[in-house]
């Protein structure tokens, strides 16, 4: 349940109503706009008299939500939110363009890698030091190793860092990760989700790749009841019957999510299609539909990359897609 308060209604009335609804073991969720107050209501609702609610002088409406994700509900929260990572806002007309190896391989690696794309226009570092592959015998990752060459790649180019983790027991080792990923595999992993939601820093949730738009905002919200709503959304590509490319990128997951959330929503080209050669026209049009950022693989060498190499991008056509996507969102603002 949501309740509109009106317009002049003063930061002491609107504490009023929110403790008389505290009282009756609800939690309020607060979001204030430019425009209006917003009090969303979690708990048994069953027990609120909307008639009463409504008829109060500083209410304006009160509505029903029936969707199960309450936090991650534009109706609870209007306007969109703006995700902090270091210097670098996502979300509310705030573009993240995140680059990097797939995964840590050493130190000039991540280095070189890093200071090329902060070159051609990244803001964000992404690199894989824990690794989630199907095979037992692929490369795994550095580990800690990984995550520790990853941070002297920040202290080299002063972009923020962003790496997947796979097991909770490692957070430690993410204390000074601007950006946690949680990878499509362990979207529904929800007690890892839970303590993530312990923490503030800002999570990547990516989209399983046969999950549903609602799962993954249900998946968002395990995050958000625990008290954590700096979150943003990833499209990665779902799994069809279409064998042409690794997944199916779903593009129209983009305005969809604008619908109905007000998180952010970036969109990972790279392991949707597993082809370099499609990556660039998935991120033009990532860029066009209104996605708030893109994030991509790239390589000093992608032919020697210890892992999909054949989807990472070289430093020279990363540079032009960052033209690209510039562009393209120059033409839509």
């Amino acid at each position: 349940m949501i309740a509109i308060l009106k317009r002049g209604t003063s930061a002491q009335q609107a504490q009023h109503l929110i403790d008389w609804l505290k009282n009756m073991n609800l939690d309020v969720h607060v979001s204030t706009g430019t425009e209006i107050t917003v009090l969303g209501l979690i708990g048994d609702t069953s027990r609120v008299d909307m008639e009463l609610l409504s008829s109060l002088e500083i209410v304006d409406s009160v509505k029903r939500v029936s969707e199960p994700y309450k936090q991650a509900n534009r109706k609870f929260h209007p306007n969109d939110s703006v995700i902090q990572a270091g210097q670098v806002s996502i979300g509310g007309g705030n573009f993240a363009l995140i680059a990097g190896p797939c995964s840590v391989e050493c130190e000039e690696q991540i280095i070189e890698v890093a200071q090329s794309v902060k070159k051609s226009g990244a803001n964000i570092l992404r690199g894989g030091a824990f690794k989630p592959r199907t095979s037992p015998y692929a490369f795994q990752g550095l580990k800690a190793e990984g995550i520790r060459l990853l941070l002297e790649a920040k202290k080299a180019t002063g972009l923020p860092i962003i790496t997947e983790i796979m097991d909770i027991r490692t957070l430690d080792l993410f204390e000074d990760v601007d950006i946690i990923q949680v990878g499509a595999r362990n979207m529904q992993n929800f007690d890892l989700l839970q303590e993530l939601g312990s923490t503030n820093k800002p999570i990547l949730l990516k989209r399983g790749l046969a999950n549903t738009i609602q799962e993954l905002l249900m998946s968002a919200e395990y995050i958000m009841s625990r008290g954590n709503e700096n979150i943003i959304l990833c499209e990665r590509g779902i799994r069809t019957y279409e064998t042409a490319t690794r997944n199916t990128l779903d593009l129209s997951a983009v305005p969809v999510l604008h619908e109905l959330t007000h998180l952010p929503v970036v969109v990972d080209p790279s392991h949707a299609t597993g082809r370099v050669s499609l990556v660039p026209p998935m991120a033009a049009a990532a860029a066009a539909c209104g996605a708030d950022g893109i994030m991509v693989e790239v390589h000093n060498n992608p032919s020697c990359a210890l892992c999909d190499g054949a989807q990472s991008l070289t430093p020279v056509q990363f540079d032009e897609v960052a033209a690209k996507v510039r562009r393209i969102r120059e033409a839509i603002s």
